[in-house]
C-alpha cells in the first residue's frame, strides 16, 4: 500500500492543476445539486420492531389519516391573581383563540377547546388548549408555528399568562456560530503548531471543501433518500473534524521530508506513502464505526452513519490527492521561517530534544507509576457511570426562560406532573367477541395501578379500536411513569389471554421508554461488532495482538470515564451551572451508542497516527523504547494539535441552549480529552515501554495468513534504497515512479 500510496502522491504533485480542477468540479456540482434540489421536509422517526411503533402503526391503518405521530402542542393559559379562567372575559378570549387556531393553519388535525373537553384545573386557575397536527414537527411550516406562536398574544394583552409546550415548536437547533468558533480556534491552533499561515490553512481549506461535497450531496439527496436535518449536522461535525486531522497528518509529514533535505516531489510522495497509509486505516476504523450504526435497527440512525460515514471517505481521498496537490501550489512557503531553522536544528547531533522527546523519555523511566495513574485516574472518574439512567430530555429540561420550559411547569402546578406526558393506550379488540367490555376493563386495570387520571375508551369508526388517554401522576422523564408503562404492559398480557384483545402502550413518553430501551439492548452488541473489526484492522496494520487488543481496552477506558463525567454533570448536577445545566435528568438515551460511534474513530485516528511512526522506528531498527521516543518526537505535537482542535469544535456546543445538543458537545469534548491525553499520551506509551519487544508479537502463522500492507512502509523504504554501485538516487525514484 505504501508504495502505491508514494506513487499517487508524486502523481497528484505533478498533476496539480488537474487534480485541483477535479475536486472544485465536483464542489460546484454537488453545490448546484443542493441547491436546485426540493427542500427535504423531514426525516421520519420509526422505531420497528417497539410496541409504541406497532401502536402507531395500527392507528394509522384503523384510523387513517389522523397521525397519531403527528406534532402536538397545548396552549396553556393561567388567570391573573384573584381571577379564574372560566370568568366570561377570560373565556372568551380563549374560546377566540380556539377559533383563530382552527383557521390559521391547513396543517391542522384537531383544536380540542379546553371548556368542553375538561382541561379546566380544579382551581379554575389554569387552562390549556390541545392542538393536533398532520404531520411531524420538523414537517410543519413556519406558517403554522407563526400561528401558534401568535394565537395567544392577544390574550396576554388581557393580562393572562399564555405559554406554549409540546412538540409542535421543536426545531433543530442552528449550531453554525459553534462551527465558526471551532474553526476559528483550530486555525489559531494550526498556526501555532506549524508556524506558517500556508501551512495551517492547508488543512483548514481542504477539509471544508470535503465537509462542502459531503453536505452538498447530502442536502441533495434528502428529499429522495428521507434525509433529516441531523444527518447533514452529524456529517459536518465527523467531516470538520477527520478533514482537518488526516490533513493535518500529511502536511506534517511532508515538512519532515523537506526538513531532511528532499525534492518538494519527493517529500510530498513519501508523506502520502507514510502518513497516507495511516490515513486510510484511521478512515477505515471511523467509517467502521459509523455504518455499525445500522445495528440499532433504527432507520434515522442508519442513514445518519452512512451519511456520515460518506463524508469521512471523502475526507480520506482529499487527503491523498487534494492536500500533495496543494503542497505542489503553496511551494516552499509551506516552511516559514521558524520552521526552517527548527528543522535545520533538529538535524544538528546537539538540537534541543522537543516536549514530545522529553515526555516520552520520563514515561519510559516511570512506566508503571504512569499506567497506574492513568488508570486509576479514569477509572475514579468512571464510578458515576454505574449510576447512568438513560431517557430523551423534554419539555422539562428546557432553559426556563422559554414559552416550553414555562408552558410545562404551569401545567405541573395546574394540572400535576403527569399532565406533560400522557400515555395512549390503544387496545385492539378485533378478535374479541366482546370490545367494549374488554376496553372497560383495561380502563379498570390502568386506574388500579394508580395513575392521575384515566380518559374513558374511544373506539374508532369500525368499532375494533379503542383508545384510553392515561395521565401518570409523575413528570414523563421520571423512573415512576416507566413503571406505569410497563405495569400497564403486564396488565395488557392478561386481559389479552382473557379476552383476545390486544392492549399496547404508546404516545411520546411511551415511544421515549422503548427507544431508550432499544439503544441499551443495542450497546452490547454495537461495541463488540465495531472493536472486533477495528481489532482485526489494527491487527493487520500493527502486525500484534498485543497493540490492538491495548488499543481496543484503552478506548473502553476514556468511554466509560467520559459517560461518568456526563452523569456527573447532567444527570447528578454537579459543575451544572458551570455548563449551564437547569435541570438535572436521564441522559439521552443515544449518547452512549453516539459517543462510541464518534470518539472510537477519533480514538483510533490517534492510536494510529502515534503508534504506526513507532512501529515505523521499530521495523527500521530501533529498539523498543527509542521507537517510542521516536514516535513522540515526531508525533505526538501534531496529534495534541489535532485533539485540541476536537475539543474546540465539540466544546462549541456545549453553549447551546438545547440540552442535547449542550451534552453531545460535553460528552464528545471530554471523551476526546481523556482517550487523547491520558490513553494515548500516557497509557500507551506506559503499556509500550513494559511489554518492550513483545508488543511487536506475532504467531507466525497468523503473520503468514494476513496479507502484509506495509503501512509503515518498509517495503517502500528498501525500493527507494539505492544499492550501492547503482544508479543515482533521482533516477532510481524516477524509475520506481515509471514501473
Amino acid at each position: 500500500m505504501a508504495t502505491f500510496l508514494y506513487k499517487l502522491g508524486r502523481l497528484t504533485f505533478r498533476r496539480r492543476r488537474f487534480v485541483a480542477l477535479i475536486w472544485v468540479a465536483l464542489l460546484v456540482v454537488a453545490g448546484i445539486g443542493a441547491a436546485t434540489a426540493p427542500a427535504a421536509t423531514s426525516s421520519s422517526f420509526s422505531i420497528p420492531g417497539t410496541e409504541a411503533q406497532r401502536a402507531f402503526d395500527l392507528l394509522e391503518e384503523r384510523n387513517p389519516g389522523t397521525s397519531a405521530d403527528g406534532a402536538t402542542a397545548r396552549v396553556v393559559f393561567k388567570a391573573p391573581e384573584g381571577e379564574k379562567v372560566t370568568d366570561p372575559a377570560n373565556k372568551s378570549e380563549i374560546t377566540g383563540i380556539v377559533k383563530e387556531l382552527r383557521s390559521g393553519s391547513k396543517q391542522i388535525a384537531s383544536v380540542a377547546d379546553p371548556f368542553e373537553a375538561q382541561a379546566v384545573s380544579q382551581n379554575g386557575s389554569t387552562a390549556y388548549i390541545s392542538v393536533s397536527y398532520q404531520v411531524s414537527s420538523m414537517e410543519l411550516t413556519d406558517a403554522s408555528r407563526d400561528s401558534l406562536e401568535n394565537a395567544g398574544k392577544d390574550a396576554q394583552k388581557s393580562g393572562m399568562k399564555v405559554e406554549i409546550g409540546g412538540d409542535a415548536l421543536q426545531v433543530m437547533p442552528h449550531t453554525g456560530t459553534a462551527e465558526i468558533i471551532g474553526v476559528v480556534i483550530a486555525a489559531i491552533v494550526l498556526v501555532i503548531t506549524f508556524g506558517s499561515l500556508v501551512a495551517a490553512g492547508l488543512p483548514l481549506v481542504t477539509a471544508l471543501v470535503g465537509v462542502g461535497i459531503g453536505v452538498s450531496t447530502i442536502t441533495a439527496l434528502a428529499s429522495v433518500l428521507d434525509l433529516g436535518s441531523t444527518t447533514s449536522i452529524l456529517a459536518m461535525m465527523i467531516g470538520l473534524a477527520v478533514g482537518i486531522d488526516y490533513a493535518l497528518f500529511i502536511v506534517s509529514r511532508y515538512r519532515a521530508e523537506l526538513a531532511e533535505g528532499r525534492e518538494r516531489e519527493e517529500a510530498a510522495g513519501r508523506a502520502v506513502g507514510t502518513a497516507g497509509s495511516a490515513v486510510v486505516f484511521a478512515g477505515l476504523t471511523v467509517v467502521i464505526a459509523l455504518v455499525g450504526l445500522a445495528v440499532v435497527n433504527i432507520p434515522m440512525l442508519t442513514k445518519m452513519g452512512f451519511a456520515a460515514a460518506g463524508t469521512v471517505a471523502i475526507a480520506v481521498l482529499i487527503a491523498l490527492t487534494l492536500v500533495p496537490a496543494a503542497l505542489g501550489f503553496a511551494g516552499k512557503r509551506v516552511m516559514g521561517r521558524k520552521a526552517r531553522k527548527a528543522a535545520e536544528a533538529e538535524k544538528s547531533p546537539e538540537a534541543k530534544p522537543n516536549m514530545g522527546t522529553r515526555w516520552a523519555r520520563f514515561v519510559l523511566r516511570k512506566p508503571v507509576w504512569v499506567m497506574l495513574v492513568g488508570v486509576l485516574g479514569l477509572g475514579i472518574i468512571a464510578v458515576p457511570a454505574a449510576s447512568l439512567e438513560m431517557g430523551l430530555p423534554d419539555d422539562g429540561a428546557q432553559p426556563k426562560s422559554t414559552t416550553q420550559r414555562q408552558a410545562y411547569d404551569m401545567l405541573s402546578d395546574g394540572f400535576g406532573p403527569g399532565f406533560n406526558g400522557p400515555l395512549l393506550v390503544v387496545v385492539d379488540t378485533k378478535n374479541s367477541s366482546d370490545g367494549k367490555a374488554a376496553a372497560d376493563r383495561v380502563s379498570e386495570e390502568i386506574e388500579a395501578i394508580g395513575v392521575g387520571a384515566v380518559i374513558p375508551p374511544a373506539f374508532n369508526k369500525a368499532g375494533d379500536t379503542a383508545t384510553i388517554t392515561v395521565i401518570p401522576k409523575d413528570r414523563p422523564s421520571s423512573h415512576a411513569t416507566e413503571e406505569v408503562v410497563h405495569s400497564i404492559r403486564d396488565a395488557g398480557a392478561d386481559v389479552k389471554s382473557d379476552t383476545g384483545a390486544e392492549v399496547l402502550v404508546t404516545g411520546a413518553t411511551a415511544m421515549n421508554i422503548d427507544f431508550s430501551q432499544k439503544m441499551n439492548d443495542a450497546l452490547l452488541p454495537y461495541l463488540a461488532l465495531v472493536v472486533g473489526l477495528a481489532f482485526l484492522l489494527l491487527m493487520l496494520v500493527f502486525r500484534s495482538i498485543l497493540v490492538p487488543l491495548k488499543a481496543a481496552l484503552g478506548f473502553l477506558l476514556s468511554v466509560v470515564a467520559a459517560l461518568g463525567a456526563v452523569v456527573a454533570v447532567f444527570q447528578w448536577g454537579w459543575l451544572g451551572s458551570l455548563f449551564g445545566v437547569e435541570q438535572t435528568g436521564p441522559i439521552m438515551s443515544m449518547m452512549p451508542i453516539f459517543m462510541v460511534g464518534v470518539v472510537f474513530g477519533l480514538a483510533m485516528d490517534y492510536e494510529v497516527f502515534l503508534v504506526t511512526r513507532m512501529r515505523e522506528a521499530y521495523v527500521h531498527g530501533e529498539s523498543p523504547g527509542q521507537a517510542i521516543v521516536t514516535g513522540f518526537k515526531h508525533g505526538a505535537r501534531v496529534v495534541t494539535a489535532a485533539a485540541v482542535i476536537m475539543m474546540a469544535v465539540f466544546s462549541g456546543f456545549i453553549g447551546s441552549s438545547e440540552q442535547m445538543i449542550k451534552m453531545i458537545g460535553f460528552s464528545l469534548a471530554i471523551a476526546v480529552f481523556f482517550d487523547a491525553f491520558v490513553v494515548r499520551m500516557a497509557i500507551v506509551p506506559a503499556v509500550l515501554a513494559l511489554l518492550g519487544k513483545k508488543a511487536w508479537w506475532l504467531p507466525r502463522w497468523l503473520d503468514r495468513a494476513l496479507p502484509n500492507v506495509d503501512v509503515e512502509g518498509e517495503k517502500l523504504q528498501k525500493q527507494l534504497t539505492v544499492e550501492p554501485g547503482a544508479e543515482g538516487g533521482e533516477s532510481g525514484e524516477r524509475e520506481l515512479v515509471r514501473v
